[in-house]
């Protein structure tokens, strides 16, 4: 099977503005992937049209099955006027401002998990506009808890998440997430936005990257951020990494074997 992870960056283009509906639609049509983990996912935020972004994602992929798990009600921003969650795993049900990952499957999906990861201590510098003024500025954004999210399918588990972006901090989630899928069935992959560059990710696992490529930032990567990660003894074959027209990281896919 086709395993492909993007951190959509809430469908944001290189003007830093959402994508409408039909724009996410067409791209994810052609992506040829058969499991898509999905990193900064936005469900019924004014920034991106109210759209609810997993279900239009699930939708173009034609998907059998897919999870939503909000980290967050409310919209991300410096003041921190949102509030943490525990995820749960939604298929549409929310309503209102929320913000996450999600994992959207063409195959049918046995059973479905979902792990809370604690937030790391530090905060993020950002430059970025004032969303009072327009002006640009330095912000100074507080880390969010983070989750991930598993779908055993037949033969295959695969695990979508996004990790911190404090290196250490991203590190201790991952080893989190590796202990919580000894007991899941193998064989096991992780894909998502792991914000650990490079052979990291590997080294802290004792895995394989299925892709090993740049992915970040998508116009000129300088580091990879996003993995295919074999944990049990998946192959790969065929790896790509490829820009879209939104979203500040590449995609990565991969095909999945034993």
């Amino acid at each position: 099977m086709r395993v492909g992870s993007l951190n959509l960056a809430s469908g944001r283009d290189a003007s830093g503005r959402s994508v409408e509906a039909a724009t996410l639609t067409s791209v994810v049509a052609e992506l040829g992937v058969d499991v898509l983990a999905l990193q900064e996912v936005d469900v019924d935020q004014p920034r991106s049209h109210g759209v609810h972004q997993p279900a239009v994602v699930a939708e173009a992929l034609g998907a059998a099955d897919w999870r939503f798990a909000p980290t967050l009600a409310g919209t991300p921003d410096p003041f921190a006027s949102w509030s943490r969650l525990h995820p749960v795993l939604d298929q549409g049900a929310l309503t209102g401002p929320h913000y996450g990952i999600a994992l959207v499957s063409r195959l049918p999906v046995r059973r479905w998990h979902v792990l809370h990861l604690d937030p790391g201590p530090l905060k993020l510098p950002l430059v970025a506009p004032d969303p009072r003024t327009g002006a640009r500025k330095l912000w100074w954004f507080p880390d969010e808890p983070r989750a991930a999210v598993a779908a055993e399918l037949d033969g295959l588990t695969v695990v979508g998440t996004h990790l911190s972006f404090s290196a250490p901090s991203a590190a201790r989630q991952l080893r989190r997430v590796h202990r919580w899928v000894a007991d899941l069935p193998g064989p096991v992959v992780v894909a998502g936005d792991l914000n650990l560059g490079g052979s990291l990710s590997a080294l802290v696992t004792g895995g394989r990257r299925l892709v090993a490529e740049r992915t970040w930032p998508a116009p000129d990567p300088k580091v990879q951020f996003d993995h295919v990660l074999s944990l049990h003894g998946a192959r790969g074959s065929d790896p790509e990494v490829r820009q879209l027209p939104f979203g500040d990281h590449r995609l990565v896919a991969v095909t999945v074997g034993r």
